[in-house]
C-alpha cells in the first residue's frame, strides 16, 4: 500500500461521487494489495440446458449412476465440474 486512503464524511451522494471521481486509486494501492472477494451468502444460479449424448453413453451413465445411488444428471454435472476445475488448475500451474 502506498499511502492510507482516508475517507471524509459525505453529506450526500453527489459529494461522495465527486470525491471518487477526483481521486486516482493507483495513488493509494499497489496491484499486490488486491484481494479476491468472498460472497459466502450468494447462491450460485443454475440454468437448465439440453445436451445430446449417444444412447449407449447415456445408458452407461445411467447404469453407473444407479449403481452409485445418485441421479444420472447429478453424476454428469459432477463430471463436468470436475473436468472444468482440473483443467482450470492445470492452466494456472502452467
Amino acid at each position: 500500500m502506498k499511502k492510507p486512503l482516508e475517507l471524509p464524511e459525505f453529506d450526500n451522494e453527489d459529494e461522495e461521487r465527486k470525491f471518487w471521481d477526483a481521486i486516482n486509486l493507483a495513488d493509494y494501492y499497489e496491484p499486490d494489495d488486491a484481494q479476491s472477494p468472498s460472497f459466502p451468502n450468494l447462491k450460485p444460479t443454475s440454468r437448465s440446458i439440453s445436451i445430446r449424448f449417444p444412447e449407449y453413453v447415456l445408458d452407461a451413465v445411467k447404469a453407473r449412476a444407479n449403481a452409485m445411488g445418485v441421479p444420472y444428471q447429478a453424476l454428469i454435472k459432477e463430471a463436468v465440474i470436475k473436468a472444468y476445475v482440473e483443467d482450470d488448475e492445470a492452466l494456472e500451474n502452467a
